[in-house]
């Protein structure tokens, strides 16, 4: 690790971190914190997908549904409007709206065939912005005078990596630079994540072999075709299962690569000071 000893964490002259875990549990309050004190550089690795490298097919998408409306295909064609998203740290939904749902067309459900190409291509979008890590801590430094560097992944890192792999490419280059560090939840928080995905669900990103299985699951239990799937009802149905997936995987990152902190530490952080405490205690306790 980065930071072999709680000293050697508070003694850094940059410190440098990546959360990782579900959404919902931490990750993006703490970064606030963290960036609100001044000195800590904000990676957000959703931001970057959808500024560098899914802006293209996000606004392209756009745009060919502004071509089906007469209106406002004669003002593209004339140049006389622009179509862009207007992402931000705190507004990621065109790239959730991009990536989309299977099923239904006529409930806003896309073809198995078209939501498998942009699972595809956010899994190469995310791959890429992960390895952008190293530069951006760098760029950080040199070009803002940011002395300490926060990377905030998405609930799907990972779906990409084998943590039980010494030579992981992703982790073995993320490590170098970053304290990997889980945000844990409890079963509470878990209860209270799938509470809230029912209330208001959004598309993700799945592993193609877990989209696969439980892809076909869901057609057999319920003797469904692909046309008739409802798009929302099949994501709030693989939602717990994407959760439990998922669980086995950060644990075994932060087992072999990093530390684990818990959800309720974190939102009981309210300041750097308090922040870089937990992570000494973390570090002290892992030994």
């Amino acid at each position: 690790m980065l930071y072999s000893s709680a000293q050697e964490w508070l003694d850094a002259p940059q410190k440098r971190v990546l959360f990782f875990g579900m959404s919902g549990l931490g990750k993006t309050y703490i970064s606030n914190i963290l960036r609100g004190a001044g000195s800590w550089f904000h990676y957000s690795i959703d931001y970057r997908i959808g500024t560098r490298y899914m802006g293209e097919y996000i606004a392209d998408n756009a745009k060919a549904e502004a071509m089906k409306v007469p209106f406002l295909r004669d003002l593209l064609l004339s140049d006389s409007i622009y179509i862009g998203s207007n992402i931000s740290f705190e507004n990621l939904t065109p790239v959730s709206a991009y990536l989309g749902k299977p099923g239904d067309t006529a409930k806003g459900g896309l073809p198995l065939d078209e939501y498998r190409r942009r699972q595809d291509q956010f899994r190469k979008a995310e791959i890429s912005a992960l390895l952008d890590t190293a530069y951006f801590a760098e760029r950080a430094k040199a070009l803002y005078g940011y002395s300490n560097f926060i990377c905030d992944t998405g609930g799907s890192f990972c779906e990409w990596v084998d943590a039980n792999d010494p030579k992981d490419p992703i982790l073995s280059e993320l490590s170098k630079d970053c304290l990997m560090v889980w945000i844990k939840g409890d079963d509470a928080h878990t209860e209270e994540l799938i509470r809230r995905f029912d209330r208001a669900p959004k598309p993700m990103s799945y592993q193609p072999e877990f989209l696969e299985r439980v892809w076909e699951d869901y057609l057999n239990q319920l003797t469904l075709s692909e046309q008739d799937v409802d798009p929302d009802a099949f994501i709030r149905w693989t939602y717990a299962q994407a959760l439990a997936h998922r669980q086995p995987r950060y644990q075994a990152i932060a087992q072999n690569w990093g530390v684990t902190v818990t959800a309720d530490q974190i939102s009981g952080v309210k300041s750097e000071e308090g922040f870089n405490q937990l992570i000494a205690k973390t570090l002290e306790a892992r030994g």
